[in-house]
């Protein structure tokens, strides 16, 4: 069986930005995981297995997290970084690895 990679799926996934309600001056894992997972869904139609954002993300523009992308049992690293901080929402780019991890 042959495995279509995310990144070749998901080509503008580098320039997307979403934005995020932030109760403090970062996002917590568990609602950025959700974010990331919803915006992969709903922006580009990817069904993933199953997303991973271990640690937050702090509002202050350039700081970035790792998470992990399970995608047809294949696991993606995914850089988020965010943006900076406007009318208390965190804007923030996702980028996919174009290979999977090992």
């Amino acid at each position: 069986m042959q495995t279509t990679r995310i990144a070749a799926m998901i080509p503008m996934l580098g320039v997307a930005a979403l934005a995020l309600t932030a109760c403090s001056s970062e996002v917590e894992p568990d609602e950025l995981t959700a974010e990331v997972e919803r915006t992969l869904t709903s922006e580009f139609g990817v069904e993933l297995d199953a997303v991973d954002c271990p640690d937050p993300l702090p509002a202050e523009e350039g700081s970035e997290v790792r998470c992990t992308l399970t995608y047809e049992g294949e696991d993606y690293g995914a850089t988020v970084t965010s943006q900076g901080e406007e009318d208390d929402q965190i804007n923030f780019l996702i980028e996919v690895d174009e290979e999977p991890t090992d």
